[in-house]
């Protein structure tokens, strides 16, 4: 009987959803086990095989663990808000939610074709009302919460406002804004709504600011930072620029230490917990006020170095700091403005980054220095940036690099104080031994002692105090796109309200523009029936906007990040209208056991999720303040892509020519050169010039003025074959500018270059997994993403290695079958098959448990082959055998275990059990020597004795030929090692 894997997998795919084979309970008495891999978003080109690569690594873990007896939770959903769907609304005027339901579809396909344990009855998409009402009800409650330090967690806003009704904000230690005002509880009484609501704000865990955002003109939105690589967007790399805008933010800081100290409590990979601990950036020093000269102002640095004070020659401000239009002279305004445009269009990565640009200019205006009286020269620099600390530098040239070149360069003094130390040539920004000079009573100090006696002194004369402070910064959370989750918030003279949980979900409006407004608002501005009715709790049109109960809704939405921020919490209880999930179902599940996901997402939504985790933790919702107990980054999985070589031509330089020119490039034909043509430009380029000659296309003459350079381009790899040859043809066909293109060919054929890189849809390298199941089915597909390497691993696919994994299933097959008959037998299994099943079960489990799957792979493939010249077929070696391979290859194993005569799934049969007995060996392979030289083998139990060794060694005719009559000398034993034989 053939293995027909289409049939069988399209069988057993049926049967699992007719059968609901792996819903998990929310009551069972079995020990729970979570299995989770980050959500995908669904795009329009669908899986590529790099993609399932976690999925496939995650369901055998999670199908083990049900061999295990655990009751396992292992669901998916999709994370399908975002920019690509809006985007592509954009281009083509479809709905979003029209196109994704599409995607979703391909996905859903795609993910069940491969076999996946999931189970979809808890399915969770991020843009179904059912959904975000629970992402608008989480934002609510972090708008009425504000964070204690003196408890340290976030608490109901309510008791804030009893703090304010009898004693005032003089005793509140809160996370709050810089800038807040003192007032007495009879202050607070004679406040006006409104100025309360604006003091509230202040301290609100979810506030409306004027923030420094990354606004994408070209997109119509504000980009965090991790969506912008290399100063444009990651979305179609258009411009970014830096902005002020009124934004709701998200008071992450206030969870800056928990969430450092939470890394060790849980099992992550260390570099995204070195990731992690960089971004929130903790650093212990202290906060310094530098008085501004003829202003009443003050500029307030951070400094982790106030030992070096009296280093300080300059100051540098953030180009976008709000001091530096007030401060600057009108001499300098110029320089300044023009410095400002300059730099908004730089991302904060960017000017992160470039640490080899130096540029600045000079305000204009002065500081004093706290200590000595001195005028400090006031810079602005893109170096710093106004969302890091105060936006402000206390520049100490002598002990930072950074300090150092920026004064060489501008011409800035660079006072030395330190004892001993050459600052000729570069900064000393070395700590440990240092000893402070020239700096008043610092002068003779080491570092330590320096640091604190500069913070005592800032204290005592009331300019400065230590501090700790992180890098990590609030989270703007608004974007001005139409495919988001609405806020639940309406605004009444100006101040933000929220709308009561229990009207929740607010929909999202249809518009029919999905651009910003013409006077520049987000797409909902679009929505004629946008407002909110106080008075019947319901959305209505724009047009019955009276501001006494019919108030605007916010036009902005929630960004991408919001909704991926607890949808673990979601799967416990999906179906739940009352509550994110149940008291009982959260203490049952707990948190996730095993998360899998990729490392791009260290500084983004593992931080954001866990903010939130904390967040709901403290108000009582969660019973963890940790989502994922283990954490592990799957590596990816590179494409092998074609490219085919272009010639471009150019004039030479130097050459003066009229403007013929043009007439001869355009005689000359879009042209491409096989790859086994050449080996360096200037082979290409006379390849070139030869055909263009040979086919009388241009003349000798023409020729000289000429220049031809190599381009290299992607070609689909769908129209290259094995042997890296191009299908010159369906190339052509591909796209109009390549219709009337010539190729060079080398027998006959083009030969395309191949570099391994990154598989995507951009490269033309990707390899649809239908594909590979049609073709060599689901469990070819999960064994060869396995056996490709370690799963952490970054590694290159290259499909024609299926073909070894294929062969393996065909024999597992052929093993349970005489000819065409399915035949197993009941005998009592061998020594040998048992040692193999053995050592394969001990093998197996030793790797799922460590996550090396791709060595378990290769026992597969060693059991099989032992097994197939045992000629075993036995139902106990057999049977336990596909319990160990389910987990990898789910349908053969289903179908074999069925035909074995069971009536239940595979799935649910105990994982077997090592017994080490069974590699024990009793009988040792003695190599028998002769005066040192081994001469024959002789198999013996390893329970004789010395005596009954030699006994049997000098009986054996082999021995006897070997003496020929003669009585050794002696015979030498060691037991269960050699025998030696001294003539």
């Amino acid at each position: 009987m053939q293995y027909n894997h289409q049939e069988i997998e399209k069988n057993w795919q049926k049967y699992w959803a007719a059968n609901q084979t792996f819903k998990a309970s929310n009551t069972s008495d079995l020990p729970k086990y979570y299995v989770l891999d980050m959500f995908p978003y669904p795009s329009g080109a669908g899986l590529h095989v790099g993609h399932p690569l976690g999925y496939i690594a995650s369901d055998i873990y999670a199908r083990y663990k049900r061999h295990k007896g655990f009751n396992v939770l292992h669901p998916q959903g999709y994370d399908s808000f975002g920019l690509p769907a809006e985007q592509y609304a954009i281009q083509t005027g479809q709905h979003p939610a029209k196109t994704t339901e599409e995607n979703i579809k391909t996905y859903r396909r795609q993910l069940d074709q491969i076999g996946f344990s999931f189970d979809w009855s808890r399915e969770v998409r991020t843009s179904n009302p059912d959904y975000y009402k629970w992402t608008q009800w989480i934002f609510i409650q972090l708008f009425n919460s504000w964070y204690n330090k003196d408890s340290d967690k976030a608490e109901d806003i309510s008791t804030l406002i009893s703090i304010f009704e009898t004693e005032g904000n003089a005793t509140v230690n809160a996370v709050c804004d810089e800038d807040i005002i003192s007032f007495s509880a009879e202050d607070w009484s004679a406040f006006s709504s409104t100025k309360k609501e604006e003091i509230l704000l202040q301290y609100r865990l979810t506030f409306l600011s004027d923030t420094e955002v990354n606004w994408c003109p070209a997109l119509g939105t504000v980009l965090a930072n991790d969506e912008i690589v290399n100063g444009v967007s990651e979305r179609g790399g258009h411009a970014v620029v830096r902005k002020k805008m009124t934004q709701w933010s998200m008071r992450i800081s206030a969870y800056a230490q928990r969430l450092l100290d939470g890394l060790n409590t849980i099992d992550w990979p260390q570099p995204l917990k070195d990731s992690q601990t960089n971004w929130i950036g903790r650093s212990q020093g202290a906060m310094v006020s530098f008085k501004i000269d003829g202003f009443e102002d003050s500029i307030s640095v951070f400094t982790t170095r106030p030992d070096t004070i009296f280093g300080v020659s300059f100051m540098t401000l953030a180009p976008e700091h709000e001091l530096v239009s007030k401060i600057t002279t009108n001499a300098q305004k110029a320089e300044v403005e023009a410095y400002i445009e300059a730099t908004a269009k730089r991302s904060e990565r960017d000017r992160m980054a470039d640490v080899k640009t130096i540029s600045g200019a000079f305000t204009g205006a002065y500081a004093i220095h706290p200590f000595s009286g001195e005028k400090v020269q006031i810079w602005i620099g893109d170096y710093v940036l106004a969302s890091y600390g105060t936006g402000a530098v206390m520049a100490v040239p002598c002990g930072d690099q950074r300090d150092y070149d920026f004064a060489k360069h501008f011409d800035i003094p660079i006072p030395n104080i330190f004892e001993g130390v050459d600052i000729s040539e570069a900064a000393h920004a070395d700590k440990e031994g240092t000893v402070i000079a020239n700096s008043d009573f610092l002068s003779g100090l080491k570092y330590k002692k320096a640091l604190k006696l500069a913070i005592y002194e800032m204290e005592k004369r009331g300019f400065g105090y230590g501090k700790i402070n992180y890098r990590l910064r609030d989270a703007v959370f608004s974007r001005q796109r139409y495919w988001g989750e609405p806020f639940p918030v309406y605004y009444k003279d100006g101040m933000p309200q929220m709308i009561d949980a229990k009207h929740l979900p607010i929909v999202l409006p249809e518009v029919e523009k999905y651009l910003p407004t013409e006077d520049g608002k987000p797409p909902l501005g679009n929505a004629e029936v946008w407002a909110w009715n106080t008075k019947t709790n319901e959305v209505v049109a724009n047009e019955l906007i009276d501001n006494e109960t019919v108030f605007p809704l916010e036009l902005n939405t929630m960004p991408g990040w919001a909704g991926s921020s607890y949808y673990f919490n979601r799967y416990m209880d999906p179906n739940n209208d009352s509550e994110i999930a149940s008291k009982e179902n959260l203490a049952y599940w707990q948190n996730i056991d095993l998360y899998i996901g990729g490392s791009e997402h260290a500084t983004g939504h593992l931080l954001y999720a866990r903010f939130w985790q904390k967040f709901l933790f403290d108000r009582g919702v969660l019973p963890v303040d940790e989502f994922a107990k283990k954490l592990i980054n799957q590596g990816m999985i590179l494409g092998t892509s074609a490219f085919v070589y272009k010639a471009d031509v150019f004039v030479k330089s130097g050459c003066s020519v009229s403007s013929s020119f043009d007439d001869i490039k355009a005689k000359i034909p879009l042209i491409f050169v096989s790859k086994d043509l050449f080996s360096n430009a200037d082979e290409f380029e006379n390849i070139v010039l030869e055909y263009l000659l040979d086919e009388k296309i241009i003349n000798q003459q023409e020729s000289e003025l000429l220049t031809i350079i190599k381009s290299g381009i992607h070609s689909d790899v769908s129209f290259v074959n094995a042997s890296d040859e191009l299908d010159t043809e369906a190339f052509k066909n591909w796209r109009a500018e390549f219709k009337n293109a010539q190729f060079i060919l080398n027998d006959g054929t083009y030969k395309v270059g191949r570099e391994v890189e990154k598989m995507s849809k951009s490269k033309y390298n990707v390899v649809n997994p239908d594909d590979i199941v049609l073709e060599y089915g689901a469990d070819a597909l999960r064994l060869f993403e396995m056996f490709l390497g370690p799963l952490e691993q970054t590694k290159p696919w290259k499909t024609s290695g299926i073909s070894g994994v294929s062969s393996f299933l065909k024999k597992l097959w052929k093993l349970n079958f005489n000819g065409e008959q399915f035949e197993v037998s009941d005998e009592a299994a061998t020594k040998d098959e048992l040692k193999t099943l053995h050592k394969t079960i001990k093998k197996v489990e030793d790797d799922i448990e460590n996550f090396s799957f791709n060595t378990s792979v290769s026992t597969f493939m060693i059991a099989v082959n032992e097994l197939t010249a045992l000629k075993c077929n036995k139902r106990e070696i057999l049977e336990p055998l596909l319990i160990l391979l389910s987990p990898y290859a789910p349908h053969i194993t289903e179908e074999l275990w069925n035909k074995l005569g069971h009536s239940s799934s595979i799935s649910t049969a105990p994982f077997p059990v090592f017994e080490p007995k069974h590699l024990v060996e009793s009988t040792k392979n003695y190599p028998i020597s002769f005066n040192g030289k081994m001469r024959f083998t002789l198999e013996l139990s390893l329970d004789l004795s010395k005596e009954e060794i030699e006994k049997t060694v000098m009986a054996h005719e082999k021995t006897q030929a070997q003496l020929q009559g003669r009585t050794p000398k002696k015979v030498i034993i060691v037991p269960g090692k050699i025998v030696n034989i001294v003539g």
